[in-house]
């Protein structure tokens, strides 16, 4: 009998776009007594056999047939269905405590007064009851899921309980620790209790059976915990253990001197949704998604903001990702950009920046330092010529070090020329210091920090005072140091690029619309060029001296005698 069990008692995950409250499980229980498992050993045979008629097999069938040790219910979602100890427990008044409890308790009456309960061994705890986090808490994280309610729960499971149950209210911020002290370095027990809390509004069910003897139902030790079904308000629904499938029902077997073995089979029979149902319920989610697609179209507007005629929108959004090959370490590097002339920006905008000072990781046989230091520009150029090539902003930067004794030095200079072209852009730019000779500088940029810096830091590139035609750096002793690299992402918006835009879909829908008059098109375009050659051509020789013209004549005309 061991290979004709379900041995798989994980959960399984599904996912509906349904309401879950059309969910419906069957569920059937059965003790497994030695006539019943003689009957199906029987019934085995009489199947393989051929010449055995059905008189017998529904004999044996019968044999093992017992009303009270077997039971089917289909059960809907969240449905409170209630045992023998809650029958017997919510007739008392008295046992109420909460208006839930109130309610129960008229619900059991009006059970009493009618034909009674059409439950007898399953029973369910639905997500308001009182036992349902008291379930959650000491058999979520059992091993085995089909026990009894009375097994003690792991080291594990109790250190977890506190974490993820659920959490229906939302926590707020407790305004009286100050921000400084975030961090509880000796947190106490119930502070990890009260704060650990995964807040995932998830709705459990459990269904229940008791699997005491026929004439001592209602007692709290035989209760087993049967499925555990959860879900979320997204459509994710959980079920422990999934359905059978056709396959074998599991085992359970409970616990005491006489170990009673009961199989447990679990079937979806919730109502299928028929074929037009189905595509109207598509056509009605596409409908919704189309909807609200106009819906946010219609926040964000069909126009976009652009700039006037005759400017040049340019935005760089960059990162300062990394320097390397630098003397010292806690490196941090200040920059600032210049606006060439034809350029400006946005009053507010700020054109300088300081990165925060980083310590460097040796990879290799270099020492980098990595920064990951966002930063954003936007400027705009006006057009007063239009072969006017424009100049592009420059991004100058010096890298500095400080260390424990707070001694600052200048470890390089550097500048970015901003690409002309748009898009993602990776620079590497190399570094530079002035060198002042001797040993007593060299002293002193050791042991007290300290070096020759630049006045004007554009001095880099091209100075801005600097007017003449040829710069000179003759006798300025420089050493080379490391390199930064920087990452753009640069995007330019005008109004001539959707005009060009514009005009080359128009010249595209009219050679479309020409067809098949495409040949002919192109020879009137050679034509037109012929005629346009052949003007100039004659603009030309009018423009000569007659003495020359006529000799040209001349010579023309003996060359063709």
């Amino acid at each position: 009998m061991a290979d004709t069990w379900n041995t798989d008692t994980g959960e399984a995950v599904y996912r509906s776009r349904d309401a879950v409250k059309n969910l419906k499980v069957k569920v059937r229980i059965e003790k497994v007594t030695s006539t019943v498992a003689l009957s199906q050993h029987l019934q085995h045979e009489v199947l393989s056999q051929q010449n055995r008629g059905a008189i017998e097999l529904e004999t044996l069938t019968s044999q093992g047939q017992t009303g009270d040790n077997e039971e089917e219910l289909v059960v809907g979602w969240q449905e409170k269905l209630f045992s023998q100890y809650e029958m017997e427990l919510f007739q008392n008044e008295a046992a109420c405590q909460t208006p839930l409890d109130c309610q129960y308790h008229t619900e059991v009456n009006a059970l009493n007064k009618a034909k009674g309960r059409r439950n007898k061994r399953i029973f369910t705890y639905t997500d308001h009851d009182r036992y349902t986090q008291y379930l959650a808490f000491h058999q979520m994280y059992s091993n085995d899921i089909l026990t009894t309610t009375k097994s003690k729960p792991t080291f594990l499971a109790e250190r977890m309980a506190s974490l993820t149950h659920r959490r229906s209210d939302r926590r707020t911020v407790d305004c009286s620790i100050p921000k400084s002290k975030i961090i509880n370095w000796e947190p106490t027990e119930e502070f990890v209790k009260s704060s650990r809390v995964v807040n995932n509004a998830m709705q459990t069910m459990h269904i229940m059976g008791d699997l005491g003897p026929p004439g001592r139902l209602g007692v709290r030790e035989n209760e087993c915990l049967l499925i555990t079904i959860k879900t979320d308000g997204i459509g994710t629904i959980i079920v422990k253990p999934d359905f059978n499938k056709g396959k074998e029902p599991y085992r359970i077997v409970t616990e005491g001197e006489k170990r009673e073995v009961w199989c447990l089979t679990v079937e979806n029979v919730s109502t299928a949704l028929k074929a037009d149902e189905k595509h109207r319920e598509q056509m009605m989610y596409k409908d919704l998604y189309v909807r609200h697609k106009d819906y946010l179209n219609s926040l964000v507007g069909q126009d976009f903001e652009m700039p006037p005629v005759g400017v040049l929108r340019y935005m760089v959004n960059g990162e300062i990702v990394s320097a390397k090959g630098f003397e010292y370490d806690n490196l941090y590097i200040h920059f600032f950009m210049e606006l060439p002339n034809n350029w400006s920006s946005l009053s507010s905008q700020s054109l300088s920046g300081v990165t925060q000072i980083c310590q460097t990781k040796t990879l290799g046989k270099e020492n980098v330092a990595f920064f990951s230091y966002p930063f954003s520009f936007e400027a705009f150029y006006m057009c007063e010529k239009e072969s006017e090539v424009p100049q592009w902003p420059v991004l100058y930067f010096k890298v500095l070090s400080v260390d424990f004794w707070q001694r600052y030095r200048t470890e390089g200079y550097g500048y970015l020329l901003f690409p002309a072209i748009p898009g993602k852009h990776i620079v590497t730019c190399h570094t530079w210091r002035p060198l002042q000779t001797g040993t007593v500088s060299a002293l002193k940029r050791f042991f007290i920090g300290g070096s020759p810096e630049l006045e004007d830091q554009s001095y880099v590139r091209i100075p801005g005072t600097f007017k003449g035609e040829r710069l000179s750096r003759f006798g300025f002793h420089t050493e080379t140091t490391g390199s930064v690299t920087f990452n753009l992402h640069c995007i330019q918006q005008a109004r001539v690029f959707v005009d060009a835009t514009m005009l080359k879909k128009r010249r595209q829908k009219f050679f479309d619309q020409l067809g098949g008059f495409s040949q002919q098109g192109a020879v009137c375009t050679i034509l037109e060029a012929f005629q346009r050659a052949r003007r100039r051509m004659q603009e030309a020789r009018e423009s000569l001296p007659r003495d020359l013209i006529s000799a040209t004549s001349q010579l023309q005309n003996e060359s063709s005698a």
